[in-house]
């Protein structure tokens, strides 16, 4: 009897805490995470942000700054050079290929910046301590990396083009006044424009995959600096066939081969730069996806 006594005591604990869990839930059991519910999470975590929102104000003045700044420099050197007959005949044949390249004169500094935004989106994570919660709220942690890496890669790819087609329309009556013009819906600006934001969009997904790999915001950030800015003056500045040849499978001299109208000497053809610049991502984004799923947080 008393063992029957304690079964029939013990027995309704499980159905209330099945009923609280039915109350907490409106009846039914909710659903994991779906992966647009974790793309949401992390695009309201990144508008919300004073430093993020900072950084891409900062890219949008960069790059209409410069393109002003090119536009200007561009017009003082073909005002100079109409005083010289011969100079005055390359102006004429180059004068359009410099116009064209005036708006997206501000890329260097435009991957920096996004670059470095990515690595701050994921290196934060772990800097703060928020990776403890991220991987607790979605614990195959795949979908917020995934996540993270389509918000930073999409929003640098719309940021520089809205900040390159800003500048071509600031460059535009600079340049008028010097000569020279500048169409904005060319094809070749459209390429231009189309292909430099793939281009810093790719900076960026590498930018998170270095933040992923090294866990340090400046450690991250100064690995993106060596491989864009430090290893092309490297591979220049030492002698010998290796690093002549190496320099061209660098990231940042993908660019060239890609939006130039012909084929320039000593590039990669087109396809190339293609092959590279994807390698270049998708290389240290599955590294990094990989790692995170095998390390502790």
């Amino acid at each position: 009897m008393s063992a029957m006594a304690t079964e029939s005591t013990s027995s309704p604990e499980p159905a209330a805490s099945a009923g609280s869990r039915n109350v907490r839930n409106g009846g039914r059991s909710l659903p994991g995470p779906t992966f647009l519910r974790v793309l949401n999470s992390e695009v309201i975590k990144f508008r919300t942000l004073l430093s993020t929102l900072i950084l891409l104000a900062s890219t949008v003045v960069v790059m209409v700054g410069f393109g002003a700044l090119s536009a200007w420099g561009t017009g003082q050197f073909a005002d100079a050079a109409t005083r010289d007959p011969q100079a005055a005949a390359r102006m004429a044949s180059q004068g359009g290929d410099l116009a064209v390249s005036v708006p997206t004169s501000g890329i260097a500094f435009a991957q920096l910046i996004l670059g470095s935004l990515g690595v701050l989106l994921m290196s934060s994570e772990f800097t703060t301590g928020m990776a403890r919660s991220t991987f607790a709220a979605v614990p195959r942690r795949l979908p917020a990396f995934a996540a993270k890496l389509v918000v930073v890669m999409v929003t640098s790819f719309v940021v520089t083009a809205v900040s390159t087609w800003m500048a071509a329309l600031v460059a535009v009556p600079i340049l008028d006044n010097y000569g020279l013009t500048l169409d904005p819906g060319s094809s070749q600006s459209v390429k231009l424009l189309l292909v430099n934001s793939v281009y810093v969009a790719a900076v960026a997904a590498i930018g998170m995959a270095l933040g992923t790999l090294i866990r340090n915001s400046a450690g991250g950030i100064m690995s993106l600096v060596g491989i864009f800015f430090v290893a092309p003056i490297a591979f220049q500045l030492i002698p010998g066939d290796f690093f002549k040849e190496a320099r061209k499978y660098l990231p940042g001299n993908t660019v060239e081969p890609l939006t130039a109208a012909q084929h320039v000497p000593d590039t990669l053809e087109t396809w190339q730069a293609a092959l590279v610049l994807g390698g270049w991502v998708v290389i240290p984004v599955v590294l990094a996806a990989v790692l995170l799923k095998r390390r502790d947080v």
